[in-house]
């Protein structure tokens, strides 16, 4: 009775999002059949990565209540300085990497002094930022512009060629079943010796064979052509990672009261500007990541590195993967299910030969309604006094 009774309560978590997936991916597969080939699904998966890891930053941001539309200015950047370094300059990989990473922290350290110290509000420094790093970024790049990666370098084949074998998949599918079985049953354990329901382990177990079966039959299809990137793998090690930030630990549980009320997580003694200086940190940080690793991918960074619509798209995977832009509310699968809804409709529509003109009306659409949906969800919560 508990699953049906939170969307009675206006807590649809990501119902809404799966079922949007699985409706483009029939729709899509519908109108061409290539769609859902383990060709184009491995190349969806990879194209993703980029978009989805500035999109995992923006999702901090957004739990606490802020907004950051600098990120593709500040994934751009981060492009720019990893080339100039590993290229130009000839500092090891790891090392240009570093150095984006940490000037990417400083930005959204900046940022958050600014909001914490003088109380601009983050739309209007991010918009400053948007448009400042992005003059940085071409200041960096210099009079050549583009400075293109060597395909022999180990970022180019980790974002291109580096696929896992089917053995190493398969025994990862299987470890993530049990340890989904494991802490689930240990969570349900500490729970009952609270004296509180829990799950049942006939439960338990259910949802990790559902995903030792979901998770088995995708890399199974997936190595019918190059099989899981591990730039993907990566992707997801990095959700994992924010999930158990944000469900198991102090600072994602402040995280979330910071985003539903700030007056009220201060006097719970909450270290409001703390939480929100490293909201930004990790925002800004995971952005240039995410330019570092589309810079890879491409085998070269350019003045268009960062530009475009990808500002627009990782703001809109966050939101359409259901986190609130009211604040308070989401989590880390958010940028990932967003993410995918994003490049399938671009795939999809790419496959049948339209212009981006279509992509961008069908994902403005998609937006909007992700956006209603949150509102009249949140009305409903605040109707049974669960706002």
């Amino acid at each position: 009775m508990r699953v049906p009774a939170r969307p009675r309560g206006g807590d649809l978590g990501l119902l809404p999002v799966l079922a949007g997936l699985v409706a483009i991916w029939v729709v899509m597969q519908i109108l061409n059949p290539l769609f859902l080939s383990s060709a184009n699904l491995t190349n969806l998966a990879l194209e993703s990565v980029p978009v989805g890891i500035i999109a995992l930053g923006v999702v901090c941001v957004l739990l606490v209540g802020q907004i950051d539309l600098s990120v593709g200015s500040v994934s751009g950047l981060g492009a720019a300085v990893l080339a100039v370094l590993f290229v130009d300059r000839g500092l090891p990989a790891w090392l240009a990497v570093a150095a984006a990473l940490l000037l990417a922290g400083l930005i959204g350290w900046f940022y958050a002094q600014v909001h914490n110290r003088i109380g601009v509000p983050s739309f209007v420094i991010t918009l400053g930022g948007l448009l400042g790093f992005l003059g940085v970024q071409l200041w960096v790049l210099g009079p050549k512009g583009s400075i293109n990666l060597p395909f022999d370098s180990g970022l180019v084949a980790f974002a291109q060629l580096h696929f896992l074998p089917p053995w190493l998949a398969y025994t990862l599918v299987l470890a993530g079943a049990g340890t989904l079985y494991a802490t689930g049953a240990a969570r349900a354990a500490e729970r009952r010796r609270a004296g509180l329901p829990a799950a049942s382990h006939r439960l338990l177990a259910g949802r990790s064979l559902a995903l030792l079966a979901g998770s088995g039959a995708a890399v199974w299809y997936l190595n019918r052509d190059r099989g899981v990137g591990w730039m993907f793998v990566f992707f997801l090690a990095l959700v994992l990672a924010l999930h158990y930030v944000l469900s198991r630990t102090a600072f994602g549980k402040a995280m979330y009261a910071v985003g539903g009320n700030a007056e009220a997580a201060r006097r719970a003694g909450v270290p409001v500007h703390a939480v929100l200086t490293a909201a930004f940190v990790l925002c800004t940080t995971l952005a240039s990541l995410g330019g570092v690793l589309a810079a890879s991918r491409l085998a070269a960074a350019n003045q268009s590195s960062g530009g475009g619509d990808v500002n627009l798209n990782a703001i809109a995977a966050a939101v359409i993967g259901g986190t609130s832009l009211f604040g308070g509310r989401g989590s880390a699968f958010a940028a990932l299910l967003g993410v995918l809804v994003i490049q399938s409709i671009s795939s999809g529509l790419t496959l049948l030969n339209l212009d981006s003109a279509y992509r961008f009306m069908v994902t403005g659409g998609v937006l909007l309604s992700a956006v209603a949906l949150d509102a009249v969800a949140r009305r409903s919560r605040a109707a049974r006094g669960r706002a």
